[in-house]
């Protein structure tokens, strides 16, 4: 079939090894990701969604599980006999941002965006349930697990509460994000720690109220609040090994409504990030010592609420070289991006691989008009992703299930 020739268009030498089944349903499943971008749901709230996969799996011939970590669910396709299981994630919410791309199947809902291309992860995922279910040419178990509340309220993480790996047990399970800035199509792969933790830090540094004409009446929280701010600084630049990644953002501060008031308290807002858990216990053991201590230089204290939150994502080593061989194989060297270097960002499928051996690759989803970076009112997914995301966890299912494997 014709394709545009737009940033949304594929590249000629990628087109000719997707199969003709898989070309063929392409605007049918571009039509798909348009209609959940032009609906999208907030975590937790994913129901329509979750609906609309959950009658596609069916018609095609899964077996679907539904309400696992709320909205989430699972499709399970069984072919032959042999025990290997491999799982598949794709994330489904969308985030409470109000779109400003202009395109016709722009959201619906004010305030309510994919800007973060989960509606085109989704979109991927079914267009390859489609293909391997019609040509089911491996020999195990497939788990399509479709995943609510990806954006900061950890559904992965509630989908194994829920018992996922219990009920679908997989030996492996593996799980794709659009990457702007990236030429169209190219995958990234890398073993070991390749995106950060994300945890939350709430301060709140309370002194003694007073008049600004009389500081010496007062302990003053905003002059305590901006040292600690201040020393906060010296956390990754003299704590932290210089050779590890660590971040110690403060991104908010609230105290004080008047020029003449000294408040009794402030409250500091921040975001902490490592690569390993050793650092991220570090930031956390020395972020608590440090603002105690310079809170109480002032003769304040401080009261620390610290949030666990994302784990680093840490890819399992062999089967992230599995995963990249697939590709390699299918796309040779110019199809893989070079030396792609860890994230700072966070993604919760660090959770699911806390628990199951896998790994998590990064696809480009173009420069130009495509490199419009996530969580932006501008943002769109590529649609030229779909045919080669799906091709390619096509491959990855057909080798990981395959009878050789298996032997």
């Amino acid at each position: 079939m014709p394709h545009d020739t737009t940033e949304h268009a594929f590249p000629a030498v990628i087109e000719a090894d997707i199969p003709a089944d898989i070309l063929e349903h392409d605007a049918s499943m571009r039509a798909l990701r348009h209609q959940i971008h032009a609906h999208p749901e907030l975590a937790y709230e994913e129901f329509q969604t979750s609906d609309l996969v959950a009658g596609k799996l069916t018609e095609w011939g899964y077996t679907v599980s539904r309400g696992i970590g709320g909205t989430g669910l699972v499709g399970t396709l069984k072919v032959g006999d042999s025990p290997r299981t491999v799982g598949i994630r794709a994330d489904m919410d969308a985030l409470p941002i109000q779109e400003a791309t202009g395109k016709p199947y722009a959201s619906h809902h004010a305030g309510k965006m994919h800007a973060c291309g989960h509606d085109g992860h989704t979109a991927t995922l079914l267009a390859a349930a489609r293909h391997l279910a019609k040509t089911r040419d491996f020999d195990g178990t497939l788990h399509l697990i479709f995943q609510p509340a990806e954006e900061g309220l950890a559904g992965a993480k509630k989908m194994i509460e829920d018992g996922l790996f219990e009920r679908f047990p997989c030996d492996a399970v593996f799980a794709y994000h659009n990457m702007p800035g990236f030429p169209v199509g190219k995958i990234g792969f890398r073993a070991g720690p390749a995106m950060a933790s994300s945890d939350t830090v709430i301060i709140r540094v309370h002194g003694r109220g007073g008049h600004g004409s009389m500081p010496n009446d007062s302990v003053d929280s905003v002059l305590a609040a901006s040292h600690i701010v201040v020393a906060l600084q010296s956390i990754v630049s003299r704590n932290v090994d210089p050779r590890r990644m660590a971040v110690v953002t403060v991104g908010a501060i609230h105290g004080g409504d008047a020029p003449n008031v000294i408040p009794d308290s402030v409250e500091l807002r921040l975001s902490v990030r490592a690569h390993t858990p050793k650092v991220r216990e570090q930031l956390r053991d020395r972020i608590v010592e440090l603002v105690n201590a310079q809170a109480a230089v002032f003769g304040a204290h401080a009261e620390i609420d610290y949030r666990w939150r994302y784990p680093a994502l840490i890819n399992d080593a062999d089967m992230t070289e599995f995963a990249r061989q697939v590709a390699l194989d299918w796309l040779g060297p110019q199809g893989l991006m070079e030396d792609f270097e860890p994230l700072t960002g966070s993604e919760d499928f660090s959770f699911m691989l806390e628990k199951c051996a896998g790994s998590y690759l990064i696809i480009g989803n173009g420069e130009g008009a495509g490199g419009c970076m996530v969580h932006n009112p501008h943002y769109d997914f590529n649609d030229a992703l779909l045919p080669i995301g799906a091709t390619y966890w096509t491959r990855l299912v057909e080798r990981f299930l395959s009878p050789e494997q298996t032997a």
